[in-house]
């Protein structure tokens, strides 16, 4: 028996932004928080978006490129000092987890590690928080129909807080919004959605909806990813890879796996601040071949859509759109992957990998990808 469950109001297509109006109003909010970073500040793109409200803009633009709970409390005062009713991410994954997260404390009291799925905390968290509106400016992380907020917690571990009540109310997907996404950023967020539905066709869950979908979402990437790259105005390329990171995220509801156990918290070491779609990228052909011989016929699947071995194709690809050589040039050491393959057995995507790792197994890996 499987419960499987599909997910929010979706709004995609070039131009959707426009709608923006309609969508506030079907919600009831009249006075959103922005959350949002500084560098979407600099482009223009929110001025953009505020021009389109009724009432002058309260805007966070203070995410971190990993959100933080300090960041998310920062935010969270600008809400109730601004008298919010609702909540806007406009930007990549961080800007969109720090919105969701907001949106939490707006029904509940921190500390947020309490509603970590590692805490038990999916029963900490009802529906009782206001609206949010979530608009992605990258295709990459998914999480405009993500369930979770992924957050360095107070504690110094980034962690993933996990709940259907955690879903945007509606997901705003407009291509136009990525049209002239620099290659570097186009590149490693590419390779984060391609990540998700790598390993959410490899997961073990019986789920045949989410491999169909993760297979499609791969499809794209595959096809627009270095298209995308190459030329940032190539509309049909984005429209593949916007729809790619969305469907990422759609099937990963069943489960990622060793790559994302271990990029969390690679992710959470302060001091390197890494990029989580470049991360993915570097550890994915690793992590292929520790799972293959779990896999199956799925290997064999896989092998025949790329036309090779599935880690040498995604090696290549790497390699053809910049992604770094390995974690030793971004600055990972031995000291830092022997606490981080300690770190991933307590993360909520190591339970759903297809060949359960061990410390040991973990660092191998890394030190592959290093």
């Amino acid at each position: 028996m499987s419960t499987i469950s599909y997910l929010t109001r979706i709004e995609f297509g070039e131009g959707q932004i426009q709608r923006l109006p309609e969508f506030l109003a079907a919600l009831g909010m009249s006075r959103p928080l922005i959350a949002t970073d500084k560098g979407l500040v600099a482009t223009g793109m929110v001025d953009r978006v505020t021009a389109l409200l009724k009432t002058p803009a309260v805007i966070f633009d203070a995410t971190p490129a990993n959100p933080t709970e300090e960041a998310v409390l920062e935010a969270h005062t600008i809400y109730k000092q601004g008298t919010c009713d609702g909540v806007i991410g406009l930007g990549g994954g961080s800007a969109l987890d720090l919105a969701k997260a907001v949106r939490l404390l707006t029904g509940h009291e921190g500390p947020l590690a309490q509603y970590t799925l590692v805490a038990g905390g999916v029963s900490r968290i009802h529906g009782r928080i206001c609206p949010m509106i979530a608009i992605p400016t990258t295709s990459g992380t998914g999480s405009e129909v993500g369930r979770a907020a992924v957050i360095i917690t107070a504690e110094g571990r980034k962690l993933g807080i996990i709940s259907p009540h955690m879903l945007p109310s509606i997901a705003l997907c407009d291509p136009e919004l990525t049209y002239g996404l620099p290659a570097f950023l186009t590149a490693a967020t590419g390779m984060d959605a391609m990540s998700h539905c790598l390993e959410t066709y490899m997961a073990s869950a019986f789920n045949p909806p989410a491999d169909a979908i993760a297979m499609d979402g791969l499809t794209r990437g595959w096809r627009s990813l270095v298209a995308a790259v190459r030329n940032g105005q190539d509309k049909a390329a984005r429209r593949d890879m916007m729809m790619c990171a969305l469907e990422g995220a759609m099937a990963f509801q069943k489960g990622l796996g060793a790559v994302h156990a271990l990029t969390h918290p690679l992710g959470a070491i302060r001091q390197l601040n890494l990029h989580h779609g470049t991360l993915n990228a570097v550890l994915m052909p690793a992590v292929l071949r520790f799972n293959c011989e779990a896999i199956g016929a799925k290997w064999d699947l896989l092998a025949s859509f790329f036309g090779k071995a599935p880690d040498e194709a995604i090696a290549e690809l790497n390699r053809s759109i910049g992604i770094p050589s390995g974690l030793g040039a971004m600055g990972v050491t031995e000291e830092m992957m022997r606490y981080v393959s300690q770190e991933a057995l307590k993360d909520h995507c190591h339970a759903t990998n297809p060949r359960i790792a061990t410390a040991d197994d973990y660092l191998g890996i890394m030190r592959e990808a290093f």
